[in-house]
């Protein structure tokens, strides 16, 4: 069960939108226009579960353990080493690199605004971040650390006791509080405001006329907000889009024929920073997706979603389309690695 709201999105950013007030142009009926807002608009706060609320200590703690590289058996791996946030929480790979410097067979997701996301990873096997974040630290591919392993590590080093005593009182090292404290950090790490928030808030001159048409296009003709919805640009679902491979991703794990290629929708906050993209990689530029979506995919199979169809999108209208992309892009404050405790 979640809490109703216990953080304050607002002390993550530092543009007010309510400064603008000036009406949207893109939609001549008033009445579009507020249902635009309203399926636009940000929260103002970022919901935690009511098992595992709030507190400073334990985004603290979960800080901590999310940049320390002994969660990895190797020592060198981290779940910033994957999430860094200086690629928009992802890494900037075509796949991600696991233990043994092996190659494997995704792409790393962002991170940003989990804390609305029903399922995690690319084929939703987790329900909940508390379930996701001792998976890649457990999983023999990525940071390969036994769960005991993992105990008896934190345990040796003295430091950590107090920061798990403040941040969960009674409960101890243990893999309950671990994946909770990481969880509760995840929390926190929401893209800022956008100049295409300022826009939806009312400021007129956030976006460019090109932007406001790629934005009229991504609603209409290029049919991108059929899976790409809400302020976070997601759906939460899963869809086979077209992409080449063998990878049978949320059919796979659910062992559904008819889900097989499927994957979930990603984000769009912060996606000219997360090159390249799709789940392994394959298209290299946002250009090169909106040329997929264009084509109706690169591959025609039974699976393929009923919304993946030719578009006839001219040039014009594709390089619009990227610059609204653009627009989703916020310039966030520097995230400070916390040093590892001793």
């Amino acid at each position: 069960m979640r809490a109703s709201v216990v953080y304050s999105v607002g002390a993550l950013i530092s543009i007010t939108l309510s400064a603008y007030s000036a009406p949207l142009v893109y939609a001549s009926d008033p009445r579009d226009q507020v249902e635009l807002k309203t399926a636009y608009r940000r929260p103002s706060e970022i919901p935690h579960p009511d098992e595992n609320r709030y507190t400073p200590e334990r985004e603290k703690l979960g800080k901590t353990l999310f940049f320390d590289p002994r969660l990895s058996v190797s020592g060198f791996i981290s779940c910033g080493t994957c999430h860094n946030p200086a690629f928009a929480w992802g890494d900037g790979l075509p796949r991600a690199i696991g233990h043994g410097m092996k190659t494997l067979g995704r792409r790393t997701p962002t991170i940003l605004n989990l804390a609305w996301a029903p399922s995690l990873f690319w084929d939703g096997r987790a329900d909940t971040l508390e379930d996701q974040a001792l998976g890649p630290i457990q999983a023999p591919g990525e940071m390969n650390m036994p769960i005991g392993d993992l105990l008896a590590r934190i345990k040796s080093l003295p430091e950590y006791g107090p920061l798990f005593e403040l941040a969960y009182p009674g409960e101890g090292v243990s893999q309950k509080t671990i994946a909770k404290a990481i969880s509760v950090y995840e929390r926190t790490v929401v893209s800022g405001v956008s100049p295409f928030d300022q826009y939806i808030a009312g400021n007129e001159r956030a976006l460019t006329a090109s932007q406001k048409r790629g934005f009229a296009l991504f609603n209409g003709k290029a049919n991108c907000a059929a899976c790409h919805s809400s302020w976070r640009f997601t759906d939460d679902s899963f869809h086979d889009i077209g992409v080449p491979g063998e990878d049978l991703g949320r059919g796979a794990f659910l062992e559904i024929e008819e889900l097989n290629y499927a994957f979930k929708t990603p984000t769009l906050r912060n996606v000219d920073r997360r090159a390249p993209f799709m789940h392994d990689g394959s298209e290299a530029t946002l250009m090169s997706v909106i040329e997929l979506y264009d084509a109706g995919g690169r591959v025609r199979r039974p699976t393929l979603s009923d919304e993946i169809k030719k578009l006839g999108l001219t040039s014009s209208e594709k390089q619009d389309l990227v610059e609204f992309l653009k627009a989703l892009t916020s310039v966030d404050d520097p995230v400070m690695v916390p040093a590892a405790p001793r």
